[in-house]
């Protein structure tokens, strides 16, 4: 897994970069600032993201809010501040996890597996829900050329029906496209 650090202390950096090697992780690339690490997610395309929140030029929750607008990628915050107010704003930008310092090894890297973890649900879910949305858009244009059909053809809802499929076999054409065609050109006659 490929993986992009910000955070401006060198130390810090430095420390991480090393766990994380240790661990089997391509550190991808460095940033020093929050400009920095949008520019360099958007170069190098990390599978995910360690972020400092206070951070020169931008903050981590900015850039992270930037990175996620350009290519979902898990984000796991660090900070020295565990307030709420910092907390919520890095949910709300889209962040999934976060880690107070002084952290262990053994903190970091399990929250980078349940980050990368939600994050496959989340993308799964999302790609569900496209998938389902595409079903019912597809479902309702095929309703809808039946209607026509039954309406201009005379025809019963089973017949309509048998229409449309007996077309797609024919043509090769997937039933929506069928549709699609049937409401463009029966659905504009009055």
């Amino acid at each position: 897994m490929r993986i992009l650090v910000a955070e401006d202390e060198t130390i810090i950096r430095l420390d991480l970069r090393d766990m994380l090697q240790r661990a089997g992780y391509d550190v991808c690339a460095e940033a020093r600032d929050g400009e920095e690490a949008v520019e360099l997610a958007r170069a190098e395309r990390p599978d995910l993201a360690i972020m400092d929140v206070k951070m020169p030029r931008l903050d981590g929750i900015e850039a992270a809010r930037r990175i996620l607008d350009e290519r979902p990628i898990p984000i796991v915050m660090l900070t020295a501040y565990g307030q709420q107010e910092l907390v919520s704003r890095a949910i709300e930008a889209g962040v999934f996890g976060y880690l107070v310092k002084p952290f262990r090894e053994q903190d970091l890297l399990p929250a980078i597996e349940t980050a990368r973890a939600r994050h496959e649900e989340l993308a799964a879910l999302r790609e569900e829900t496209e998938s389902l949305a595409e079903a019912l858009a597809a479902r309702k244009t095929i309703e809808r050329a039946k209607g026509l059909l039954m309406a201009k053809e005379g025809l019963s809802e089973q017949d309509a029906f048998a229409r449309l499929r007996k077309a797609s076999q024919a043509s090769g054409r997937p039933l929506k496209v069928i549709a699609e065609a049937v409401v463009a050109t029966l659905g504009g006659e009055s």
